[in-house]
């Protein structure tokens, strides 16, 4: 199948957006991982919130609404294509957001989001860069970096939960993060890595006619799903073995040991139906993830300087 139609061109006599189409191009329902991550670095800080609620209120909305909002307008934007074939009904595709509305948005909130960023000082103004840069990097021609099943999940997982909590620690810190904040930091960033492929299940008959190399796309949907698994698991298990036998944290080890275990189990009900039940987990398993997140936030909080 082909797509022919010139996407930039209203497919409808519209020449503003729908409001309601401007909200469904943000994704709100994407605006949570980051937005948890960033909490969690503030919390990894261990430093008290008194006085800084101000910063985690504005690096909250800057790290969701802003600029996540901004990397789903430009990759709305950029997938348009791939979006006529997978879901027509999008706002661009479907002519609710008419012309190049789309990409106007985006560059907007590109804008809007380096201003902010401003505001946290020069940590949170430089984190807010790299966030900008690699939400453009994922999506545009020819980076384009979803076209890869490995650099394409590795970035968004990176963006969406390492990047905020370092941001989050390093605002509240106003300096760099101790050691044990960026590990824990990185390993689940390292670990969306598998929530981010399955996130491609649902795009998998478009990202196929379209050239995007998804995982899904390259290794089948059951490898895929079994590698998503393990890159999910490895890291939490990791944090789990600093947690109990490094940092002196056993009862935060072993939250984060049970947490995995039913995360096990769900993960045996995803590999029996892998593109069905892709949706079924990132509700279930990832919850039980980004739970443990705040667990070990928690944990490291406490810490000295190691090592």
């Amino acid at each position: 199948m082909s797509v022919t139609t010139d996407l930039t061109k209203p497919t409808s006599n519209r020449t503003l957006p729908e409001p309601r189409a401007v909200l469904t191009l943000l994704k709100p329902i994407t605006w949570f991982p980051p937005m948890w991550a960033y909490l969690c670095g503030a919390v990894s800080a261990g430093v008290s919130p008194s006085g800084h609620w101000l910063a985690v209120i504005l690096g909250v909305v800057l790290a969701g609404p802003i600029v996540c909002g901004m990397s789903q307008a430009a990759n709305d934007w950029c997938d348009r294509h791939v979006d006529a074939i997978n879901e027509p009904h999008r706002p661009i595709p479907s002519g609710r957001i008419p012309g190049r509305w789309g990409l106007w948005i985006a560059i907007a909130m590109s804008a809007l989001a380096a201003v902010v960023g401003l505001a946290l000082g020069p940590w949170g103004f430089g984190a807010t860069l790299v966030a900008i840069a690699a939400a453009w990097a994922y999506s545009v021609e020819p980076i384009r970096l979803k076209r890869s099943g490995w650099w394409g999940p590795g970035l968004v997982g990176l963006s969406y939960e390492s990047l905020p909590w370092f941001t989050g620690a390093a605002v509240l810190s106003m300096g760099a993060p101790g050691w044990p904040v960026v590990i824990v930091a990185l390993l689940y960033g390292i670990g969306a890595h598998g929530i981010m492929t399955l996130n491609d299940f649902k795009a998998l008959e478009g990202d196929r006619q379209m050239g995007v190399n998804s995982l899904p796309v390259t290794l089948g949907p059951e490898r895929a799903a079994k590698l998503a698994c393990v890159v999910m698991a490895v890291p939490q298990v990791i944090v789990f073995a600093l947690l109990f036998f490094v940092w002196d944290r056993p009862v935060h080890g072993l939250v984060i040991a049970v947490s995995l275990i039913a995360q096990g189990y769900a993960m045996q009900v995803l590999l029996r139906d892998p593109k069905g039940k892709a949706p079924w987990y990132n509700g279930v398993g990832v919850t039980l993830y980004v739970s443990g997140m705040m667990v070990t936030a928690f944990a490291v909080r406490t810490l000295e300087a190691w090592p």
